[in-house]
């Protein structure tokens, strides 16, 4: 039957009630509404200027509306952030008067810009190029509206940036007193430091710090503002960790001082700093029960913000903060002992196989006092690290438990972890057999029960396959198909793990690659994920020579279509490296090279490759490319350079820098030296037999 045709959603049902009901009451004549009207309407009377309390936690009211850009503005403040990002100025005196005056035009009008879809960026790049000065005054444009701005989804990253580049400031001023005394144009201007503006805004959000933590936007400011008070680092590496969204869009300025990205070094804070975050610890989050914190552990958007919280407490207050009752792992877990059958015990059991739960039961092991750590592992985990490893989700909180294990304890793990590599290599979770060998290396421990089980798990015809587990892409017409899953990259990883343990667990790797034959090498090299275990091997300072040229022949006659390959490229770059000790391999891959230069020249890829050979030195001056190229690989069979460092050419120098002279090299070099010396001496000798002979004979009686 035909369905109605109907429209979608409650607010179409509401919407036709309120019609009725206005129809009802309406009066003949329609009046027209004005702007106040309209803006009356879409509020409700009792959300603006109040704050609602809901399950215990207040809500700031309504985001109030700060207004539009007209279209003249809009046009202008967009061209402005076209110039900024391409940074195209002749220099930094030009583009400084170049903010000033976006400054003097975005002057009353900072809301309306940070809340805009369009100008928002502008207004992230203006923060990253801004003087302490401007950023002070952004600070008090946006003071007494912080509690909405953080809320919003455009001007939210404004206060993330604003936050991140005054941060370093406070440092600046505390550590520099005579910056708070900087003279100013304006005698009326009073002086406010960056400490103080940080302390108002913290003040401003502080009633609304349990709402802030699960809302969509503001928890991400929340976050890094927590960083900045903590005087913890925000490196890039992390960026993207508990801190940030994983869609945060990258706002920049072409060119710009690297320093001004989104990026904190630690630093030195003042003491209000700390003792504000210790504030925000224990009335604003340790004041809550716990059954709701409980609840932002498994909060998609809370426990991140918690993750944050519980880390900075326990890093920045000492270890022992977890004793103390008002404490945010006290509160989490409140029983003492933890055992089976308590509450705590239900909550850890809980979050180990919770995809969201599991992040913060890692932040709890990776930062739990000793005694604590110990006390969970040996009462929960200490016997299922076999089971945590074979799952999913919990494999990531074993992979923390393995980090914290001394080596007793890591042996046992160990055991147990080795007897599920063959079902952990069947499902492709090989990240917590890679940190296992990480561990082993780090603690000492015997490899070999993972070697014999990876032997097997891996096993072919030709017993241990590397093609098994890096998975390189068909070829189709000499090429391969470039597929970098993430199963192909943490294979990669872990056969790149196994080669930095010698012995047996890196030989499976090296006695694999030297009976690949020629195609299977080549597919492996053109794989981007492969190839990087490629290029480790033939660089591996516990490779051998012979594996080294075994592997390099292979590549004969196709050096020059690798050359050319975005992947490959990469694995004729590490030939270089690779061909220590073997000079005429060398020789024989720069030939090959040389043959291809017009395509290599007409290829980035190409050009790359030809340059990091120094193939034009090759071309041009081929006895001096030879010389110096023997000389960096360390080929016994040739002469070496004088030892005078100042004799070297510049590549040899830095190549030079910092390894000892082998045994062949002090020989020659003491053969030299007497060779010297015996030359001086013979010089000498005959000097004093022709000054003989030159004197006239003595008269005798």
């Amino acid at each position: 039957m035909p369905k109605e045709n109907r429209k979608r959603g409650r607010r179409e049902e509401q919407k036709k009630r309120k019609h009725d009901h206005d129809d009802h009451n309406a009066s003949p004549k329609r009046h027209k509404k004005t702007v106040e009207d309209i803006a009356e309407a879409d509020v409700p009377e009792d959300a603006v200027g109040q704050d609602e309390v809901i399950d215990g936690v207040t809500h700031p009211g309504a985001i109030p509306f700060f207004g539009m850009l007209d279209e003249d503005e809009q046009e202008y403040f967009k061209r402005a952030d076209e110039m900024l990002e391409l940074n195209q100025f002749e220099g930094p005196e030009e583009r400084k008067l170049f903010l000033e005056s976006v400054y003097k035009e975005a002057n009353g009008k900072e809301l309306k810009i940070a809340n805009s879809q369009s100008c928002s960026r502008l207004m992230e790049r203006l923060i990253l190029l801004s003087t302490p000065k401007q950023l002070k005054d952004l600070f008090q444009k946006f003071s007494g509206q912080f509690v909405h701005l953080v809320q919003h989804r455009f001007a939210s990253h404004c206060c993330e940036a604003l936050f991140i580049r005054a941060a370093p400031f406070v440092t600046q001023e505390h550590t520099k007193p005579e910056l708070l005394q900087a003279p100013s144009a304006d005698p009326d201007e009073i002086f406010v430091s960056m400490e103080n503006l940080f302390l108002y805004t913290l003040d401003e959000l502080a009633a609304y710090l349990g709402f802030l933590m699960t809302d969509r936007f503001a928890s991400h400011v929340l976050r890094v503002l927590l960083v900045v008070l903590a005087g913890a680092p925000l490196e890039k590496e992390n960026i993207k960790s508990a801190i940030h969204s994983k869609r945060k869009e990258k706002i920049s300025v072409s060119g710009a001082d690297s320093t001004r990205d989104y990026t904190l070094e630690k630093r030195k804070v003042p003491q209000s700093f700390l003792e504000a975050l210790e504030k925000i610890l224990q009335e604003s989050v340790a004041a809550q029960e716990t059954s709701y914190l409980r609840l932002l552990s498994t909060h998609p958007t809370g426990n991140p913000t918690l993750q944050t919280l519980l880390k900075l407490e326990l890093t920045q207050f000492g270890k022992s903060r977890a004793k103390d009752e008002k404490s945010l792992i006290h509160k989490l877990l409140p029983d003492d002992p933890i055992k089976e059958g308590t509450e705590s015990a239900s909550f850890i059991n809980g979050l180990v196989y919770d995809p969201i739960g599991s992040r913060l039961l890692e932040t709890i092991i990776e930062n739990a006092p000793g005694k604590l750590f110990k006390t969970i592992y040996a009462e929960f985990f200490k016997e299922r690290m076999g089971s945590l490893a074979r799952n999913e989700i919990a494999g990531y909180v074993a992979g923390k438990i393995l980090e914290r294990l001394g080596k007793i304890d890591l042996e046992q793990a160990v055991k147990q972890i080795a007897e599920q590599i063959p079902g952990l290599v069947e499902r492709n979770r090989t990240a917590i057999i890679k940190t296992v060998i990480e561990r082993c290396i780090v603690r000492n421990v015997n490899t070999l029960p993972i070697k014999v089980q990876l032997e097997a798990a891996y096993g072919g015809s030709k017993g241990f396959e590397i093609t098994r587990m890096l998975k390189p892409g068909e070829a189709d017409d000499g090429k391969t198909k470039q597929d970098t899953s993430p199963d192909k990259v943490h294979g990669s990883l872990l056969a790149q793990t196994m080669m930095t343990v010698p012995g047996p667990l890196a030989n499976l790797i090296f006695d694999s690659f030297m009976n690949l034959g020629v195609q299977l090498t080549l597919r492996i090299a053109r794989d981007p994920a492969a190839s990087r275990t490629l290029q480790a091997a033939l660089v591996s300072p516990n490779a051998t020579t012979i594996f080294r040229r075994k592997v390099i022949q292979q590549f004969y006659g196709h050096v020059g279509e690798l050359a050319l390959d975005p992947a490959g490229s990469h694995a004729i770059d590490a030939i270089w490296e690779g061909t220590h000790g073997l000079a005429f391999i060398r020789e024989r891959i720069a030939e090959e090279l040389s043959e291809n230069e017009a395509a290599m020249r007409e290829s980035y890829v190409g050009r790359a490759v030809w340059r990091n050979w120094s193939m034009d030195l090759y071309r041009r001056r081929r006895a001096d490319w030879v010389k110096q190229s023997r000389y960096a690989a360390g080929n016994e069979g040739f002469q070496s350079f004088p030892e005078s460092n100042g004799d070297l050419p510049p590549m040899i120098q830095s190549q030079r820098a910092g390894r000892h002279m082998t045994a062949i090299e002090l020989a020659r070099k003491k053969h030299a030296e007497a060779r010297s010396a015996q030359a001086k001496k013979d010089a000498a000798h005959e000097k004093n037999e022709t000054k003989d002979k030159g004197k006239a004979p003595v008269a005798t009686h």
